[in-house]
Formats: C-alpha cells, sequence, structure tokens
C-alpha cells in the first residue's frame, strides 16, 4: 500500500509522540521508530562506494490490520502490528548524484528533499551524502579535525588536540587490530562488534551476533579513542529494535525490552537477482539457550548513552524525542509495580552476564547495581516535562529505597557476619532485627574462614530465609562505580580484592564469582549443567572483560594500583592464549574447555583498562557520584532505628526497607 502523509497518528500507550526518527538506511531523522521487527535496507551489489540513496517508495509487507499513519515527517505503526510485519526501504545506490535526484511516487518527496537538507544525525553533515563507508567517515573527522578558522580552533577540537599521546605496546596494537575486524556493518557504516571471531571453532552459535552487553567495552574503548560514530550508530539503531507493543503473549516482549542482540543478515531481494537486503534481527530471549529475556540490556543501553554524550560532548542524541521516549519505556518496564514489595528488581535466573542456570533467581545483586547505575543516569539525561513529573518521582524514590535497602541487608563484613550468627528466627513484629527469617545455620563454614578482618562485599542475593553469600565480580564493582555502595564500603570492598588476591585474580583476573557451586549442591542449582562445572565459565571461571569495571572502581576510590597489578598479571598470557572468553580451574591456569578465543569483550575490556589507566580522569563518563539530596534521605533513615517500632497505619513507605 502506498503510504500518503495523513492527520490521523496512532499513538502508543503510555509512548510521549514521536516527533522525529531514525531511518535506519539513509541515517535521515526522517521516520519514527518501528516496532521490534526487522529493520531492512536493500542495496545494490557489486556498488562499494556509495554516494547517493535515492529512496523511491516505501512498501509496507505482511497479512493484517496494521497500518503506518504518517505526520510531518513522522512515521507511527498501530498497535495491531503483527510480528511478522516488515517494513521495508527500497533504496538504489548510484556513484554521483545529488540528493535532489530523489523522486517520491508517494507524495512525500518534497517532504524528504527538505528534510535531508537539514542534517544527517548519523555523520554529521549537512546537504552531504546519506550513507558513507566508514573509511570515509573517518577521513572526513580527520579533515574537520585538522581545520582551522583563523588560526583557532573549535571548542571540541580544542578538546581534542589536549588529549595525551600514550605510547602504544605491541599488544596493544594486536587488541586495536582485533576490535576493528570485529566490527559489524549496516548500510555500510559500522553498527557494533560481534561476539567473537574465533577461526577454530565450526559451531558459531551466536557468538556471530551483535549483543548489547558484549558491546559495552567495545563502545566504551571507541568512545576513549574518539571514534564516536560507531558508538552513536548502535545507540540509534538499538533503539529501533526496542519493543514497543504492548502484548498479551507471554512469547511476546514486553514494551520497552531491548533485545540481547542483533544480527545483520544479508539475502538476495526478492524479484530481483542484481540487488541484496540488509535486515537487523533482533534476539530478544526466543532463541537464546534457556529461553530468556534480557533484564541488563536496556540498563547498559542507559549508562552507554550518558557516556557517549559525556565523552563526545554531543548531547543532540540524547536530546532526541525518540531516545527520550527510549529511556522512559525502559523506566516505565523496570519501576512497574508489581507482586514484588522490594524495592529491588525481581528476575529470573539467567537474565544477565550470567546467563544460565547458577541459582541467582530473584534479586540479584549484579542487576540490582545496574538498575540503580540506570537511574541515575536516566535522571540526569531526562528532559524536564510535566509528562515525566511523575516518574522521575517514582525514580527519585525508588533510588532512596533500593540504597537503603542494599547497604543495610546486602553488606556482610566480619561484625555483620557475627551478628547474623547470632539471630533469632521466627519474629513477627514491626521492630524485628531478622526481618527477612535467615536462618543462622545458613552460614557455610568456608564463609567463616574466608571472611577477612578488614573488608567486606556485598552478598549476591537475598530473599525470604535465603541469604546468597557468594561474591560476585560485577555486582560489588558496579555497585562501587554507581555509589550504591557507601565510600566505606567500597574501599571495603577494595580491600577484600587485594586480601583475597590469590582467589579473585590469581593467574588471570577476575573471578566471576566465588566460590564455585561443588558436589551435590552444584547438580541442584545448576541441574548438573556440564558447561558450568566447578571454577568453568559462570560458576567460578576467570573472566578477563572484568577488568575494564575493575579499572573504573579502583580509579574512583583513587587505587589505581590494584587495577594496573591485575592488567600486569592479563598481559603476562592473553595475548598469547588468543584472547579467551574465559579462564578455567581455581587459579585460572587454564583456558576455558569451551570458551571461544578472540572474544571481543575480552579483547576491549583490556584495551578499556589501558586507556583508563593512561587516562584516569575519563572514567567519569561511566562513574555516578551520589548527590546531596540522596545522600540526606539515606543519612535519615540510618539516623531513624531501623529496628524501631513503626506505626501501621502511618506507615507510607511503598517499599519494604
Amino acid at each position: 500500500m502506498s503510504l500518503v502523509t495523513s492527520e490521523a497518528v496512532q499513538i502508543f500507550p503510555g509512548a510521549a509522540p514521536l516527533l522525529f526518527g531514525y531511518n535506519p538506511c539513509s541515517g535521515k531523522c526522517d521516520l519514527t521508530n518501528f516496532p521490534y521487527t526487522h529493520l531492512k535496507c536493500l542495496r545494490k551489489k557489486r556498488l562499494r562506494f556509495a554516494r547517493v540513496v535515492k529512496c523511491s517508495s516505501l512498501e509496507h509487507n505482511g497479512v493484517g490490520s496494521s497500518q503506518l499513519f504518517g505526520t510531518g515527517g513522522a512515521w507511527f505503526r498501530s498497535t495491531s502490528v503483527n510480528g511478522s510485519h516488515l517494513l521495508r526501504c527500497k533504496c538504489q545506490r548510484a556513484e554521483t548524484g545529488s540528493l535532489n535526484e530523489i523522486t517520491a511516487q508517494d507524495g512525500n518527496g518534497a517532504w524528504f528533499v527538505e528534510s535531508s537538507k537539514r542534517i544527517d544525525p548519523i555523520n554529521d553533515i549537512v546537504n552531504g551524502p546519506s550513507v558513507l563507508e566508514f573509511q570515509d567517515v573517518q577521513q572526513s573527522r580527520q579533515e574537520r579535525e585538522a581545520f582551522v578558522t583563523n588560526g583557532n580552533l573549535s571548542p571540541t577540537e580544542t578538546a581534542k588536540s589536549h588529549i595525551p599521546r600514550v605510547s602504544v605496546e605491541p599488544i596493544e596494537d594486536e587488541a586495536w587490530e582485533l576490535l576493528q575486524k570485529s566490527m559489524a556493518y549496516y548500510c555500510g557504516s559500522p553498527i557494533g562488534t560481534i561476539a567473537a571471531m574465533d577461526p577454530t571453532s565450526s559451531n558459531v552459535l551466536n557468538y556471530d551476533q551483535v549483543f548489547i552487553r558484549d558491546f559495552i567495552p567495545s563502545g566504551i574503548a571507541f568512545l576513549l579513542k574518539g571514534e564516536y560514530d560507531i558508538v552513536r550508530n548502535f545507540i540509534l539503531h538499538t533503539l529501533q529494535l526496542q519493543s514497543w507493543e504492548k502484548t498479551m503473549d507471554c512469547y511476546s516482549p514486553g514494551q520497552g525490552l531491548m533485545p540481547a542482540s542483533f544480527k545483520v543478515r544479508t539475502g538476495p531481494l526478492d524479484g530481483d537477482e542484481s540487488a541484496t537486503e540488509e535486515v537487523l534481527d533482533p534476539d530478544f530471549g526466543e532463541a537464546a539457550i534457556g529461553r530468556v529475556a534480557p533484564v541488563d540490556s536496556g540498563l547498559w543501553w542507559i549508562i552507554l548513552l550518558r557516556a557517549y554524550g559525556k565523552c563526545s560532548g554531543d548531547l543532540s542524541v540524547q536530546e532526541r524525542v525518540d531516545v527520550q521516549t527510549g529511556i522512559k519505556m525502559i523506566l516505565r518496564l523496570c519501576l512497574a509495580d508489581g507482586f514484588d514489595m522490594f524495592p529491588t528488581l525481581l528476575v529470573t535466573d539467567g537474565s544477565c552476564m550470567i546467563d544460565r542456570r547458577m541459582g541467582i533467581h530473584g534479586h540479584p545483586l549484579e542487576i540490582q547495581a545496574l538498575f540503580y547505575s540506570a537511574l541515575l543516569c536516566a535522571r540526569e539525561m531526562l528532559s524536564p516535562e510535566d509528562g515525566s513529573a511523575d516518574l522521575v518521582r517514582a525514580l527519585n524514590n525508588r533510588l532512596v529505597a533500593l540504597s537503603f535497602h542494599i547497604r543495610e541487608y546486602y553488606w556482610i563484613d566480619m561484625r555483620k557476619l557475627n551478628e547474623i550468627y547470632r539471630y533469632k528466627t521466627e519474629e513477627y513484629s514491626y521492630d524485628a532485627v531478622n526481618k527477612f527469617n535467615i536462618y543462622p545455620d545458613q552460614i557455610f563454614p568456608w564463609l567463616v574462614e574466608w571472611m577477612p578482618n578488614k573488608g567486606g562485599y556485598l552478598i549476591g542475593n537475598l530473599q525470604p530465609a535465603h541469604m546468597d553469600f557468594r561474591f560476585f565480580s560485577l555486582g560489588n564493582l558496579w555497585s562501587v562505580v554507581s555509589s550504591l555502595s557507601t565510600m566505606d564500603q567500597s574501599h571495603a570492598i577494595l580491600d577484600l580484592i587485594e586480601a583475597k588476591w590469590s582467589d579473585l585474580v590469581a593467574d588471570m583476573p577476575l573471578k566471576i564469582c566465588y566460590p564455585a557451586l561443588e558436589g551435590q549442591e552444584w547438580q541442584i542449582i545448576t541441574g548438573c549443567d556440564p558447561k558450568n562445572t566447578p571454577w568453568s565459565y559462570h560458576n567460578g571461571g576467570s573472566w578477563p572483560t572484568l577488568l575494564w569495571q575493575l579499572t573504573v572502581a579502583c580509579l574512583k576510590m583513587n587505587r589505581p594500583g590494584i587495577a594496573a597489578k591485575a592488567v600486569e598479571v592479563a598481559e603476562r598470557r592473553i595475548s598469547q592464549d588468543k584472547w579467551p572468553e574465559y579462564y578455567d580451574t581455581k587459579r585460572g591456569r587454564f583456558i576455558g574447555k569451551q570458551a571461544r578465543l578472540f572474544q571481543t569483550w575480552s579483547i576491549a575490556g583490556y584495551l578499556v583498562a589501558k586507556q583508563l589507566l593512561a587516562s584516569p580522569s575519563k572514567a567519569n563518563i561511566l562513574i555516578t557520584e551520589e548527590d546531596s539530596d540522596l545522600v540526606n534521605a539515606f543519612s535519615c533513615m540510618i539516623s531513624a532505628n531501623p529496628r524501631r517500632k513503626r506505626n501501621p497505619k502511618g506507615l507510607k513507605l511503598t517499599y519494604i526497607v
């Protein structure tokens, strides 16, 4: 069916109207966000150096009653859309030409030409080509950096000129070369990095896809190097894949959910042997091992969005209406009321970095730390408007309740361990000391011997009658980075890593968790998972990618020596071992039995750590400091005895604290 401009607009429930969108094919700020169905771009074969995109028509394929409505250049899909529907952009590339040659069969040509004269949001070029090869983009940036007007540089160029030149070691040269090779391209532009490029493995599974969580260290590495285009492309393209449909079907993603990964697929175009089509095919967990939807993807996306703005100085991306709406969709999904009465985020097993059954269902620390960080980042980026007042109010309330809950009930050191050891059980009252009815017998003998006199950490999980005393590296490190833990607790976490260096770092940093599940406990909790055997993979394996998060945490606490020592340990082997995904055994001496080689986030994690150690101030793009309002609110909650008897009639709190 032909698309014509119309004043009829279908707005999604709970979503703000989108005035601007992102066309994944042309890069123009002309089309609104599509639902989570595949995004496609067509290209002519044998035309490598494209200069002009001729968009002649838009074709909607599929069966059903859904329609697209447009107004002022914004397109909306009705909520009756079927997941099998596709929106195609038919593009023809030519060697030469201009945007004025664009033809329009559907009455939108004049508007399209006018919009093209404004700005290309992807390549920052006015009246320029819509699609450029990545090499052209790089050359364009270099030319702009070299341009001097009246002997003065622009503020952005001046900032770039002050970036210190750091000597690059051979291992860093190799890492950068591998990271560049891992890039995935869509319509000629870099859009992300695939998970691994292991030439020794014939079974690629989903390692040839771009994972949101895996791309974070890659994106940070590119930002620190001054290569902003790939990160901007990644942010905007993944926004197009976000689920915008409310569904009643348990097999469909919830509104606002970000995919775990996506793949750029290329195939012949039906009916035209001379053309191929590129498709962005997202995976929300329906094809993943275990079929678990990702909880952390949207949280990481918000964190990367803030880092992009702080590093590049380009705040126009986060100020876009569609990006603002995407942030709000993620927040509404995470802040939705449910049966759970805790301020922590309730998730299922396998929905984060630990993506297999490991007994972390409930309220795992990793998700809480990312949740807290994403809330702070989102609050910083949200545009002030009347429609978001309620959302900001709910966000602030959750921040206070979440910080109190984690700091008070997840923290453990020798003092707290001795307190738990003396708990009384079956307490019923508002002033109960043992609020979650934790049985002292849950304290394992290994913990009594392992806990140092100086230091402490945040436990892995907390539920009624259950405390997961395992040390989870990502959750603890990101609690430091995001200021979820107090200053004293943050230092204590780093003290623990130093005190237990031989257990947590050993021959290859860094243990994903400690200790490993063994024996009957491993059989029951993991289901006899052959990949998660003791001290392997997510069950106590060593993951080099955690280096970058360790480095950020150490730099925030002004203790870079710990990170530098860990990087030195990694450099002894990681390149010779061909950048594995993870290491096995208690000291991390063996390459993981099923580990992919040339794992991208192992490479990127090392590069980020090296870059940040060379320029510690750049860690600020990831660090979130606790503001005075949160400090005051938390102090008030602490100063009031949490064991006091509360009047149930006057109780106003939404969350159990």
